[in-house]
């Protein structure tokens, strides 16, 4: 069983560190939020793609407080242009709030890659090419990917739940606890194979992973995906679960939504 019980007030790095160093189990991390205040946001980011641009702009327009958590689902990088410029974001970003990223399937592939462990899929044609590229340098020389990067996306978990959300990168077993879930369905399950029923706890789901091209948030009530395909001409989504916020950024930095009320919730 994996029962983190994470404080109000521990630091982000402490957290993100005690989950990754229990091999072989679904990386859970709890959070009780007794007093929700709107200074106390816990918002979910959908897949960034390596869309540096959209970050930046989606943080402006959220305008972060040190009582807020962030939590970016997972594929922060391949695809897009810029994931050495997404993962510096978000090194800095943990200097204004809480930043709880997860592992998607392309972190995954993309450590895999980098420890020469076997995978049935080449990350270089799976996008990892470009964020291999975003590493070249102004002299056009292309450099390994700095110890600080790979370092931080180790540290990175795969689940988190609040008093009425919890939040993964791809999708999740209905009938088990999340303390129970598999890694392989956390980041990899599409939604186009099946959408899970309502969870056991009762929780309404946030995740990624399964692009809606359309660019629109999908709802089927008991869960929400807000992988809305930033990186192929969609959008960058967030959501505030406390308050049904929403906002969407092109990957150009155009902003579609900001501060509007959301049916979603």
């Amino acid at each position: 069983m994996c029962n983190l019980s994470v404080k109000h007030g521990d630091t982000p790095l402490h957290r993100q560190s005690v989950a990754a160093t229990i091999p072989g189990l679904p990386n859970v991390l709890r959070a009780v939020f007794p007093h929700v205040s709107m200074s106390q946001r816990v918002i979910a980011i959908g897949d960034i793609h390596g869309c540096a641009t959209a970050l930046r702009k989606l943080i402006e327009v959220i305008c972060p407080e040190p009582d807020d958590t962030l939590i970016p689902l997972g594929d922060c990088v391949d695809r897009g242009p810029d994931s050495r410029q997404v993962i510096d974001e978000l090194l800095q970003l943990r200097e204004k709030c809480r930043v709880i990223p997860f592992l998607g399937n392309h972190e995954e592939m993309m450590l895999n890659f980098l420890d020469g462990k076997p995978q049935p899929d080449d990350w270089l044609q799976c996008g990892g090419a470009e964020t291999v590229e975003s590493y070249r340098g102004a002299d056009g020389k292309l450099a390994p990917m700095p110890d600080e990067h790979v370092n931080y996306i180790r540290t990175w978990g795969d689940c988190f739940e609040t008093k009425s959300h919890f939040f993964a990168h791809g999708a999740y077993h209905s009938e088990q606890p999340l303390s129970e879930q598999r890694w392989n369905v956390w980041r990899w399950h599409s939604l186009r194979d099946m959408v899970p029923g309502p969870h056991v706890s009762g929780k309404t789901a946030v995740v990624g992973h399964t692009s809606q091209k359309s660019g629109e948030i999908l709802n089927v009530g008991h869960l929400l995906c807000i992988d809305t395909y930033c990186w192929g001409g969609g959008w960058l989504t967030a959501i505030d679960t406390t308050t049904g916020q929403i906002w969407q950024i092109s990957r150009d930095g155009v902003v579609r939504v900001k501060g509007s009320p959301s049916a979603a919730l």
